[in-house]
């Protein structure tokens, strides 16, 4: 009895990982998922457009 106890007890005290808090929350992905690419884009758009010659 008293080793399934502590064994409760031990998984109380562990902490979860970051990383699987992050894998584990759908709407952290979602968001994740959709800022990472827009903000990529965005960058290389701003690049693109200071490449672009300047008209005279």
């Amino acid at each position: 009895m008293s080793e399934q106890s502590t064994g409760s007890a031990d998984q109380q005290d562990e902490r979860v990982p970051a990383m699987q808090r992050l894998l584990d929350n759908p709407f952290l992905l979602l968001f994740m998922g959709v800022a990472t690419p827009a903000a990529l884009y965005l960058i290389w758009g701003v690049m693109e457009l200071s490449q672009v010659p300047l008209a005279q």
